[in-house]
């Protein structure tokens, strides 16, 4: 059965943008999915957080609310960023949800409104679109294609 201390140091390992230790605290099947990355399994769910923490260099983020029994654990996080493609100033408040497996993060499912996102991270666009469907099915299709550009890069995911 796994503890609280294990999501306090995925956590803590991402305050600090240490991808290495947040991937330790991953099953190596694991599977994440949030708004934006739908569907990310194994290798690919380390890759993004590693993606992030190189990406995130004025990255700040502050949890709470860990709370685990038996098998599964909740978190409440908040992450403020500059969102680099456009240089727009980004607070995004997420809900998480994990299972554990072997004393590991099995599954992790985090929850935010994107639309909320993107009327920080695009703009204009994102407060008059960011609810339709094709703008939120194009900010997920960015995001996979640079996820895919980072694997290609970093053979390790692979």
């Amino acid at each position: 059965m796994a503890s609280a201390q294990l999501i306090e140091d995925f956590y803590k390992a991402f305050q600090k943008k240490d991808y290495a230790g947040m991937i330790a605290c991953y099953h190596p099947n694991i599977e994440f999915s949030d708004p934006v990355f739908t569907d990310l399994k194994g290798k690919r769910a380390g890759a993004m957080w590693h993606m992030l923490c190189e990406r995130g260099t004025d990255l700040t983020l502050e949890f709470s609310g860990v709370q685990v029994q038996g098998t599964s654990g909740k978190a409440h996080w908040e992450a403020t960023y500059t969102f680099s493609t456009t240089g727009r100033r980004v607070h995004n408040i997420i809900d998480a949800i994990f299972d554990f497996q072997d004393e590991k993060i099995i599954r992790h499912r985090d929850h935010f409104d994107l639309w909320r996102w993107t009327r920080m991270a695009l703009g204009t666009s994102g407060i008059l679109l960011g609810w339709s469907p094709p703008v939120q099915n194009k900010v997920r299709e960015t995001a996979l294609k640079g996820l895919q550009a980072f694997i290609a890069k970093h053979p390790e995911y692979q």
